[in-house]
């Protein structure tokens, strides 16, 4: 649980830091795009479970 606040709050700083200095954020633009890094996430927790 400490993992995912520290990176919640990781992600914001950085997020508020690019929006400052009126940066592109490194995310990706589209809906589709978020989903494919969720489901790399979740084969990558599925494998862990499973072996």
């Amino acid at each position: 649980m400490k993992n995912i606040l520290v990176s919640t709050i990781s992600g914001m700083s950085v997020g508020f830091l690019f929006s400052l200095l009126k940066l592109p954020v490194p995310a990706p633009p589209t809906l589709g795009a978020v989903m494919g890094v969720v489901g790399i996430y979740l084969g990558f927790v599925l494998a862990q479970t499973i072996f």
